[in-house]
């Protein structure tokens, strides 16, 4: 199995976190122009590869269902 978020070594739960915290930090009236710059480019690489993620893993759902022919939309059972 392939991991598209080896680089980083960071999960798609821990990129939305972090991209959270870089929208907080930027929504400051206080914050340096500079720093904001610099949050803004890492709030966009955590984007891309959280795309890279979500990707991977609609490939991989995709995969387990079968071709896109016969993919059909079902409601999912609940476990009560």
């Amino acid at each position: 199995m392939v991991e598209d978020n080896v680089v980083t070594g960071s999960t798609l739960e821990e990129k939305l976190a972090r991209l959270t915290e870089i929208v907080r930090n930027l929504e400051e009236d206080t914050i340096d122009l500079e720093v904001a710059l610099e949050l803004f480019e890492e709030g966009i690489q955590h984007v891309r590869e959280a795309e890279v993620i979500l990707n991977h893993a609609e490939l991989r759902v995709k995969e387990l269902i079968g071709s896109s022919d016969n993919l059909e939309v079902r409601q999912l059972k609940e476990n009560s």
